[in-house]
């Protein structure tokens, strides 16, 4: 977003991300704390599903880029980080992570850290 950018927020409930072919693409950012991740982390993957397909020339779907934030205590708690490190290898500028901890105590693996802020 830059400034004075329009953004629609959702918070809580049942939602989901189902973007049809000939929609105009949308960036997407995602914003999740502990738990939180699991239909994230799902949109994620349907994200990923729908770059490979278009990749590979197998759909009409126009999409954006999605950035997902995501906060734990510790990067133990973040789960299903080994994933999402695998999507943003697999898709580079099209799905990227900003992991954020608050208190981590103990070294950061060299494979997280260019991705993780905090303590």
């Amino acid at each position: 977003c830059t400034l004075d950018s329009e953004v629609a927020l959702r918070v809580g409930g049942d939602f989901f991300f189902d973007p049809q072919p000939g929609d105009s693409p949308v960036n997407l950012v995602l914003i999740a704390g502990g738990v939180g991740i699991n239909p994230l982390f799902s949109i994620l993957l349907h994200i990923a599903d729908l770059h490979g397909y278009q990749e590979g020339k197998g759909n009409r779907h126009k999409l954006g880029t999605a950035k997902l934030y995501y906060s734990a205590k510790n990067t133990s708690e973040l789960l299903f980080k080994k994933n999402i490190l695998g999507l943003m290898k697999a898709f580079p500028g099209k799905i990227t992570c900003c992991f954020h901890v608050t208190q981590q105590r103990s070294q950061i693996c060299e494979e997280l850290q260019p991705h993780v802020t905090g303590k």
